[in-house]
């Protein structure tokens, strides 16, 4: 492998496993997401510049670390966009140069997550902002998973950072007396990064990486830092129990393989346990929410592992809950999927038909479950029709075979 090639691969190591941490880290020492983010992307293009000449060095990450902070204070000396003196700049640099060497330099993601979910900032961006800062996820990306365009994504997420930078937001975990104003925020933050890295254990060469699994992590801090939130320990219970389904979602042949046709010998016995042991804690407070009742929703689908069937009944009634805690495209389209097990078909296509055209035109799991309900009742031109365009949004090469073998089934 020539020193080019290694040196590529090396960066993106360090930006696949730690960009998140790295950005938190930079924009927490100046409050300013935007030019944190520049200065890690100058850092990398450096090392892709450098190292190959020069050499990987023995730690990659605080090479990368270093070189971006000496990049953010030069901007700030630069540009004179906040009033910190050199010696304090200087202090910073040598902070961040000790901290690199340590292995360990704080992760700030948490906080990063609490600062995106602040009330000066528009609510449409929050969430998607957690995404990008946090996780490293592209506008692109995040837009398609929200549904609007690249464009009018990527300006909420540039007023969000201005935001930020000009109001001079602090970056800390706030008292218990904000949370109500951001505390849903940071949890929708960790789900939806959780469901945009889901396939992302099928694309990496490391075990253990992707989305998912910092998501999972991300959610265990959350409980870790609140341990009695019905809702945060809800959501560690819905994460691990859908990623204990990981190793099943795919055939030894990489074949796609949906839910109620996985093996439930391939689940994890150990995160389904530990999942089904939030549950019931959540549970003893009393204050049923969202992600208490997806957890519950997965719980009822854990179960098969044990008795051998689905509880389809359960399963329709917890969708009708849910809708009401949050009439999403998501849990309609999962009540549609339930009530047509529990009432035909035809039930489940009447739920699809009264969702907003606009919000399900892009939407690839509306249409695969279209296809799949229109097959069921026989409409076999309407049923091609939606699995064409089912096939068309998606580009997970397992998720394409799937849908062509239904299209030619």
């Amino acid at each position: 492998m020539d020193s080019m090639t290694s040196s590529a691969e090396a960066v993106e190591t360090v930006a696949r496993a730690a960009y998140g941490q790295l950005l938190a880290y930079l924009a927490s020492r100046f409050g300013d997401v935007a030019s944190a983010e520049d200065a890690l992307g100058d850092a990398f293009l450096a090392a892709l510049c450098q190292w190959p000449e020069e050499g990987i060095p023995d730690n990659p990450r605080a090479w990368i670390l270093r070189t971006a902070q000496r990049r953010q204070i030069d901007a700030h000396r630069r540009q004179r966009t906040r009033e910190i003196a050199a010696e304090e700049l200087e202090h910073a640099a040598l902070e961040a140069e000790r901290e690199a060497d340590d292995q360990a330099f704080p992760d700030e993601r948490l906080k990063l997550l609490f600062v995106c979910a602040h009330p000066a900032i528009d609510p449409a961006a929050r969430a998607p902002l957690s995404l990008q800062t946090v996780l490293g996820i592209q506008a692109e990306r995040i837009a398609s998973a929200f549904l609007v365009s690249p464009v009018a994504m990527s300006q909420r997420l540039v007023r969000a950072k201005s935001k930020i930078r000009d109001a001079r937001i602090p970056f800390y975990v706030p008292d218990e007396s904000e949370w109500p104003e951001r505390f849903e925020f940071v949890l929708d933050s960790i789900y939806a990064a959780f469901t945009t890295g889901w396939d992302d254990a099928f694309n990496s060469d490391h075990a253990g990486s992707g989305l998912s699994v910092e998501s999972i992590w991300l959610g265990r801090l959350l409980v870790h830092l609140v341990p009695d939130s019905p809702e945060a320990l809800g959501l560690l219970a819905l994460m691990l129990h859908c990623h204990a389904r990981q190793a099943a979602r795919r055939s030894r042949e990489g074949a796609f393989v949906p839910l109620p046709e996985q093996d439930v010998k391939l689940w994890s016995s150990p995160l389904m346990v530990e999942a089904e042991g939030l549950v019931r804690r959540a549970a003893q407070y009393q204050q049923l929410g969202r992600y208490q009742i997806e957890a519950a929703i997965q719980s009822v689908h854990a179960q098969r592992a044990v008795t051998g069937k689905i509880e389809w009944g359960v399963i329709a009634m917890l969708y009708d809950a849910l809708i009401q805690k949050t009439p999403s495209v998501g849990a309609r389209i999962g009540r549609a999927l339930a009530q047509a097990e529990v009432h035909g078909a035809e039930t489940g296509l009447q739920i699809l038909d009264a969702l907003n055209g606009s919000m399900v035109r892009d939407h690839q799991p509306y249409w695969a479950t279209r296809a799949h309900l229109l097959r069921r009742l026989g409409v076999q031109d309407a049923a091609i029709a939606a699995y064409k365009r089912a096939l068309g949004l998606t580009e997970d090469p397992a998720v394409r075979a799937f849908l062509s073998q239904q299209l030619l089934g």
